[in-house]
């Protein structure tokens, strides 16, 4: 993939931190430039690629979003999680889960087509 095409993200924050392989889809990296280029401020990736062995895809029946390539988190809280919720709505992202509790807060994106789509959760 010519990570060139995504001036706000690097290969290294989309490895899986498992086994270090990066699956992403450009496609979706498309929509995530595009989503961070409307945006306009840096969005911290805290999860991108997991490959199926990964220790959170492999306790789950089937892998998921993230193992398609199709996948991330991005660290984010407060005003700044409402204006990339609007955002990520407008932009189509089909997958949203949002976690603003505690220390660890993250929304959860991703393009997957199949049922349960388009839906949003929380953690």
């Amino acid at each position: 993939m010519n990570w060139d095409a995504f001036p706000n993200f690097t290969a290294d924050e989309f490895k899986c931190s498992h086994c270090s392989v990066n699956a992403m889809k450009p496609e979706f990296m498309a929509k995530l430039q595009a989503l961070r280029t409307a945006y306009g401020k840096p969005m911290r990736i805290t999860s991108g690629y997991r490959c199926p062995q990964h220790p959170i895809e492999a306790k789950k029946i089937k892998a998921g979003a993230h193992a398609s390539g199709c996948a991330c988190d991005i660290a984010v809280n407060g005003q700044d999680a409402y204006k990339l919720l609007k955002l990520a709505f407008a932009a189509g992202f089909t997958g949203i889960g949002v976690n603003q509790k505690t220390s660890g807060r993250f929304i959860h994106l991703d393009t997957l087509e199949e049922a349960p789509r388009p839906n949003v959760w929380s953690y």
